[in-house]
């Protein structure tokens, strides 16, 4: 039993995620007609949504889609919960034990609000699609950790703030964020307002790039997400959702704060995808004035490289973008 015990935690820990990419000869139309077909159906009775959602989808992959895609376009995003339990964190910022166990209390009462209001926060959102997966017949695990965005930057004594989900499909883990897949916040005069809006980067993510702006707080995902430590974590630069799309991989530098003397060059370097022919430039601001970059841009199959020399002193923000997209954002200190 001992022996059985190892290992099976060995295999656990040494796990790690695929890609959407395995799935490219699948067309979800079908999955997602059918969630758009049950939208506003009610929560109440989970089996028989989970069923609706489910029946007559073939592979276990739509199967799937159908029930996050359903989940991201009908549930809301609820940020003053997200407060209340961003507070409540907090407490417990330096009692990893106790942290999980209210967590793990908390989540009932998530869940009861979220039947009643159709809207939660991330706990919610990664409660709703493991109990829909789990019926559904998937292995499917919450993921507690931080997540880093471009108007939410985190220091090292920074709490955990957020979850997310693994799931086994074909006897491969996937990674997916149903909340960061709803929508977004904005703020109108002081008022937090969700705008939904369907995104569909964060669905069986690029565990690479999905590292770069989450961070689990438990051992075993760490080795599974392949992290580094979480004072990189935090130091890495600004990762924008369009990344998710092709995907496009911020490889270097590694620090979005980099200090170089003047004349010096920095080289941007991006993972792409083999058949990648995007648009990809530098947006140079300094003291509030942008300008288009005019880097050395050298291509090679999966990697593209911007090489930009800076000849004037003073603080740049430097920002990567194909087309009319944000990708990344760093931060560059010519002396």
């Amino acid at each position: 039993m001992r022996v059985s015990v190892l290992l099976l935690t060995l295999l656990f820990s040494i796990t790690s995620f695929a890609q959407r990419s395995d799935f490219q000869e699948i067309d979800f139309k079908k999955a997602d007609s059918i969630a758009h077909y049950y939208k506003d159906a009610s929560l109440k009775n989970l089996p028989v949504l989970t069923h609706n959602l489910t029946a007559s989808l073939k592979t276990d992959i739509e199967k799937f889609r159908s029930i996050y895609t359903w989940i991201s376009s009908n549930i809301a995003n609820d940020y003053s919960s997200y407060i209340k339990i961003s507070n409540k964190r907090k407490r417990f910022a330096k009692d990893r034990e106790a942290f999980l166990d209210w967590n793990t209390s908390i989540t009932p009462k998530v869940f009861k609000s979220l039947l009643e209001d159709r809207k939660t926060a991330c706990t919610g959102y990664a409660y709703l699609v493991k109990e829909m997966a789990n019926l559904a017949g998937f292995n499917c695990d919450i993921v507690d950790g931080y997540g880093r965005t471009p108007t939410l930057l985190l220091e090292e004594d920074s709490t955990p703030n957020h979850s997310w989900n693994r799931i086994e499909i074909n006897d491969k883990w996937y990674l997916c964020d149903a909340t960061w897949s709803a929508g977004e916040t904005i703020v109108v005069n002081g008022t937090p307002l969700f705008q939904q809006d369907y995104f569909d980067g964060y669905f069986l993510a690029d565990p690479k790039l999905f590292a770069k702006n989450h961070f689990p707080i438990n051992k075993e995902d760490k080795q599974d997400l392949k992290t580094d430590a979480f004072k990189d974590y935090v130091a890495g630069p600004v990762i924008y959702k369009e990344a998710f799309l092709a995907p496009i991989i911020p490889i270097a530098p590694v620090a979005m704060h980099n200090i170089l003397q003047k004349g010096a060059s920095v080289t941007f370097t991006l993972q792409v995808p083999k058949e990648f022919d995007g648009d990809v430039q530098l947006l140079l601001n300094k003291g509030g004035s942008q300008k288009n970059g005019s880097p050395i841009v050298t291509k090679k199959e999966y990697e593209i490289s911007l090489a930009q020399q800076f000849e004037k002193k003073g603080f740049y923000d430097v920002h990567i973008a194909v087309g009319e997209q944000l990708i990344a954002t760093y931060v560059i200190k010519v002396k």
